[in-house]
Formats: structure tokens, C-alpha cells, sequence
């Protein structure tokens, strides 16, 4: 298996079980009502399951997108950026002809 793969693979089991946690933390300090919600309703549990898989994608996402961004090499050569004159342009008035209102 290439390694990218199965580092996607490692950083979306992370962002799943963060969003697991996430879901708990929601569920357990009931937020909104949430318990109660998703304990007094029979698709409660359908619920439940939705919004850990909707936050899984977005939490395995964010966390594969820093674990990539982290991995770029560092250039340590003094400059912060390019360094090029900003080209001024000559400024000349154009004519334009306006009717005059009455």
C-alpha cells in the first residue's frame, strides 16, 4: 500500500474518533437539548449516527490537511517573500467627451 494511502487512512480513523469525542462531549453536556432529544425519539439513534459521520468527514479532512500542510520543508533562507519593485504606471488624463444635461 503507497504511504499516502495509508496515512489518508490513519488521519481519517483520527477524525473519526475525534468527531466520536466530539459527538460524546455534545451529547453528555447536552447542548441544544440533545439528550433529550435523540433519547425521546425513535430515529434518535439515526441521528446520532449522522452527525458523527458528518462531523468524521469534516474532522478526518481538517486533520489530513494539517498533518500534510506540516510535512512541507522549511526554507530558512533569510527572505520572507519576493522582493520585486511594484511597476508604477504613468498616470496621463484621458479626454472624455460628456454631454451636458439640462
Amino acid at each position: 500500500m503507497p504511504k499516502l494511502v495509508k496515512l489518508y487512512i490513519t488521519q481519517v480513523l483520527i477524525g473519526f474518533a475525534i468527531a466520536a469525542a466530539f459527538v460524546g462531549a455534545l451529547l453528555y453536556f447536552n447542548v441544544a437539548n440533545l439528550w433529550h432529544l435523540v433519547t425521546h425519539n425513535e430515529a434518535g439513534i439515526i441521528a446520532v449516527i449522522v452527525l458523527w459521520f458528518a462531523n468524521g468527514i469534516v474532522f478526518s479532512g481538517v486533520q489530513f490537511a494539517i498533518t500534510i500542510m506540516r510535512m512541507a520543508e522549511r526554507e530558512n533562507d533569510g527572505q520572507g517573500g519576493k522582493r520585486d519593485e511594484i511597476p508604477l504606471m504613468a498616470m496621463e488624463p484621458i479626454p472624455v467627451e460628456a454631454k451636458r444635461r439640462h
